[in-house]
């Protein structure tokens, strides 16, 4: 019997309770997604015949266009797979999958996503060794998610097939190995080692969809000695009696109904930031939010249209050329290692590498520094000094963080179908309301947080310190949408 209830500390529904009409629709709403739950664990075999032709679809589209020439100047979308892959990839595929997990939390990992499925499968098959403590070291998801990122640029993955086989495709078949080695009917690739694992994860506590695990239910449970009557299998590794969040759970439906305690539910998209996020992060997480996502994204978007780099670059050459080096201006390196097509005009030399990895650092350094500073002059004006608080604060930014990713990756959409014909003269206008309603929600967020500690004019404080903060994000791509233009 799956058991419908409303999530603990949910501002949300105590509204929605406030009137008979809201209350008829929230446990409506609830019960549709309590069916839901139920439905995916029924018919995992549909599931799993989904998983299956999903990986099918991305092993031809990452294999296929990296064994074909490259597209010529009157090749279009919808006559060149190599266009269209490219497009499905890094036009729709990643910025609407980072789009799901603020809608329905991370189903695309339980569902759909092909490296799950191959690494699960792999594990069943394999050794089933136990998990060394290297690999559970929790600075994976930042180191990660920023190598990806950087190598990604060096070998422009957006705009070529092979770089794509070599990133997507190295990736995958690192996920089939541990696999292969660790763990049994597990996803130990996707729970620690995933370059986006740890984005997921953050973007996921929006979600206002979330498995509920009801902690009175499971012990009555417990107590009247009932035993579970079919095994649960969490491939991820959640520790589902005591899980609280959406974070690290995959979606996937197998834990539904379990003990009649698990439930698919309705919640806040608010509640698990404001009301868990002092609990649930650390120091790799927050590295993660204002230097990853908010600094290193940032600055792999921005390179190549800053006029910054372009400056520094000719500083940088005639400096060399002073001095007779020619060699770092002359120099390009393999393709898997630097951008190199000659055929296209588009090759990196050495000294286009290393700036590139350079100026992206230094966005890195530049924007987390800043970020930093004034959610720590925020945690200082809530009290004494507190890390879980800094912490929690820092969480207020997932929103806007989350959104100048999904804007940055859609851009190339832009590029390719403006490329096509297509006008498109609402997209600005279009990303002006997405940064804004992002930057408002980051900031209702911090101001939640800040009220956890005090009220009054300390509170207003710190929330003018998160204003601060959504500003100087929305800054850098403001300069690349409208100034760098």
């Amino acid at each position: 019997m799956l058991k419908i209830g409303i999530s603990d500390a949910e501002p949300w529904a105590r509204v929605q309770e406030s009137g008979a009409d809201g209350r008829t629709w929230f446990e409506h709403a609830n019960r549709v997604a309590g069916h839901a739950g139920g439905w995916l664990l029924r018919h995992q075999g549909r599931v799993r015949a989904v998983q299956w032709g999903v990986v099918g679809v991305y092993l031809m589209l990452v294999t296929v266009p990296a064994m074909l020439p490259l597209p010529g100047r009157t090749a279009h979308l919808w006559t060149n797979l190599t266009l269209a892959a490219q497009f499905i990839f890094w036009g729709i595929w990643w910025p609407f999958v980072l789009l799901s997990m603020v809608l329905v939390g991370r189903m695309w990992c339980g569902l759909l996503c092909p490296e799950g499925t191959l690494t699960e499968f792999a594990s069943r098959h394999g050794l089933a060794r136990a998990l060394p403590r290297w690999l559970t070291w929790k600075g994976w998801p930042f180191t990660a998610f920023a190598g990806t990122t950087v190598y990604g640029q060096m070998v422009s993955v957006y705009q070529y097939p092979k770089p794509v086989l070599v990133v997507l495709g190295g990736s995958t078949l690192v996920a089939i190995g541990v696999g292969l080695v660790y763990g049994r009917n597990k996803r130990v690739w996707c729970r620690y080692l995933c370059p986006v694992n740890g984005v997921f994860a953050l973007l996921a506590k929006l979600s206002p969809l979330h498995f509920r695990v009801d902690q009175n239910a499971w012990h009555a449970s417990q107590r009247r000695h009932e035993h579970p009557t079919r095994p649960i299998n969490c491939a991820p590794l959640v520790p589902i009696r005591t899980m609280r969040g959406a974070s690290a759970c995959h979606m996937c439906g197998r834990c539904s109904g379990f003990r009649g305690a698990v439930t698919l539910s309705l919640r806040s998209p608010n509640s698990e930031i404001v009301n868990l996020g002092g609990e649930r992060t650390n120091a790799w997480q927050t590295a993660l939010l204002l230097f990853g996502l908010m600094g290193i994204a940032v600055g792999a978007f921005h390179w190549s249209a800053s006029p910054w780099f372009v400056e520094a670059k000719q500083m940088l050459a005639a400096w060399l050329i002073d001095r007779g080096s020619l060699w770092p201006l002359q120099t390009p390196l393999p393709w898997w290692l630097l951008t190199n097509y000659p055929a296209q005009n588009d090759v990196l030399t050495l000294l286009d590498g290393v700036l590139l990895i350079a100026y992206i650092g230094a966005t890195a350094v530049v924007v987390g520094v800043i970020l930093t500073t004034l959610l720590a002059l925020a945690t200082r004006l809530l009290g004494r000094w507190s890390w879980p608080r800094f912490h929690h604060l820092v969480q207020s930014l997932i929103p806007l963080a989350g959104c100048g990713v999904f804007l940055g990756l859609s851009a190339l959409s832009v590029t390719l179908l403006r490329g096509e014909g297509f006008a498109l003269g609402w997209v600005g206008f279009a990303r002006l309301v997405f940064l804004s309603g992002a930057s408002l929600w980051s900031i209702w967020l911090g101001w939640r947080i800040a009220g956890r500690s005090t009220t009054g004019t300390k509170r207003w404080l710190a929330t003018g310190c998160v204003t601060l903060a959504a500003i100087a994000s929305v800054t850098g791509w403001a300069l690349l949408f409208w100034v760098w233009t």
